[in-house]
């Protein structure tokens, strides 16, 4: 069964530093991609921070660039993203996504885990 739940979550004021845990099982983790997206009260999802599985590419949105940092444990099955300066922008529910297609296939596999509140006020 696969599962990624997400820990970390909560209530920091402006300036503040949090760090989101995605722990995963049921799948092989160092074969995906894996990323954290969030979303706030009526706005659509967004990608906040993606890292790629084995060369580590990493990508951040423009808002995050410099404050965010992400990071894979393909040992440890867990993915993570340390957020410093934070912003009451940055408030939303952050999810952790794990996505993987099959070379040579049409074959996609797509995660989701439940989501942790972050929430920037103060």
């Amino acid at each position: 069964q696969v599962r990624l739940v997400e820990s970390g979550g909560g209530l920091v004021q402006p300036g503040g530093s949090l760090r989101l845990s995605c722990a995963t099982s049921g799948f092989t983790f160092s074969n995906f991609h894996m990323s954290w997206h969030r979303q706030a009260p009526g706005e659509e999802r967004e990608l906040v921070a993606s890292i790629s599985s084995p060369n580590g590419e990493i990508f951040y949105r423009d808002s995050v660039e410099g404050r965010f940092t992400v990071s894979r444990d393909n040992a440890q099955n867990m993915l993570y993203l340390e957020m410093n300066n934070l912003e009451p922008e940055d408030t939303a529910m952050y999810y952790c996504n794990a996505r993987r297609v099959v070379p040579l296939t049409s074959r996609m596999y797509n995660y989701w885990g439940q989501g942790t509140q972050v929430s920037v006020s103060g």
